[in-house]
């Protein structure tokens, strides 16, 4: 059934598929996007030309709460994915992440209260769970604030489900793993490895090689965010990962084999996080997506991991997106 849909942070990377996606899908869609002098839309400027035009645009800020009240009417649904995610950057600006993932969070439920909206899907991450303490991750896994990021993550998760236990509002949480593809910030570790491999580089600089991750590919992302809008899941945490695990260094190999280059990979200091920081092991139970959502990953285990990257080094590849990147420099 088509819906009227606000997509929060519709302008970034995983919200601009999400955007393309809900308006191939026949919805009526309203792009929340930052408001800057340029009048630029984020990475919407460069949506699939059969998606431009068919979707509504309002620009403002979710630290307004008066602007995302507006934003928000008239619609049945709104997919809150606008925050601040770069890990290294919340270390030296931590009142930004606050003021943006846990105040933002609260203006945009307190809107869908006030409003009468019928669901809110919020946005988490896989960061919220810190290292593994036993794998694979499951939705009851303790939460360890190992960033400022993943404490303002985990601070807007429970405000979002406190206003569905206080409340009876419908929220969800949707909690990614490791999300990847075409579009993505050269902040995360694969669109850094792509770029300088193409860029000519033979000695990749990186951070810590052992951590692992799973890695979610974005088409899969995106297919959680919508199948959430329908599946009996108000008031649960849901996973979406891909259920394997691989090491940074690792990844790092594989991207190099897929676009057929052999490289060396050094450890580059400013890269590191402090010890206590960072994020060892992470690794997704999707049991849950699967049993209440209908959900598995397409592009799930190494076969998909290598797959997904394909199409992720193919986007990269044309020299205009890639132009639109700077390999050569430490990206917080």
């Amino acid at each position: 059934m088509t819906k009227k849909i606000l997509v929060t942070g519709a302008d970034g990377f995983i919200g601009s598929h999400l955007t393309e996606a809900l308006v191939r899908a026949g919805h009526d869609v309203r792009a929340f996007v930052l408001y800057n002098s340029f009048n630029s839309w984020g990475w919407l400027d460069h949506c699939g030309k059969d998606v431009a035009g068919k979707f509504e645009v309002h620009t403002g800020d979710v630290r307004d709460p008066f602007g995302v009240r507006e934003a928000a009417k008239g619609c049945d649904v709104i997919l809150h994915l606008a925050a601040l995610i770069a890990i290294p950057y919340s270390y030296h600006s931590p009142a930004a992440y606050v003021e943006t993932n846990i105040n933002g969070t609260l203006n945009v439920l307190q809107a869908a209260r006030d409003l009468g909206i019928r669901r809110v899907v919020h946005t988490s991450t896989s960061e919220v769970y810190g290292t593994a303490i036993f794998v694979p991750i499951t939705e009851e896994h303790p939460l360890q604030g190992q960033s400022p990021y993943s404490a303002t993550k985990i601070g807007a998760d429970q405000i979002a489900l406190s206003f569905h236990r206080s409340f009876g509002l419908d929220v969800t949480v949707c909690r990614p793993f490791n999300t990847y593809g075409p579009r993505q910030s050269a902040r995360a570790v694969i669109p850094t490895i792509i770029t300088q491999i193409l860029s000519g580089k033979s000695s990749i600089h990186l951070g810590a090689l052992s951590p692992t991750r799973d890695f979610n590919y974005v088409a899969d992302t995106v297919r959680g965010f919508m199948a959430m809008m329908d599946a009996p899941v108000a008031g649960e945490v849901v996973n979406f990962g891909s259920n394997y695990e691989i090491s940074v260094g690792e990844t790092a190999r594989l991207i190099a084999e897929v676009i057929g280059r052999d490289i060396e990979i050094t450890t580059d200091e400013r890269r590191l996080r402090p010890e206590k920081s960072e994020v060892e092991r992470l690794w997704a139970d999707n049991t849950r997506a699967r049993e209440l959502a209908g959900w598995t990953p397409a592009y799930g285990g190494r076969d998909g991991f290598a797959r997904g990257l394909a199409e992720t080094v193919a986007w990269f590849s044309d020299p205009r997106n890639l132009a639109a990147y700077k390999a050569d420099i430490y990206n917080l």
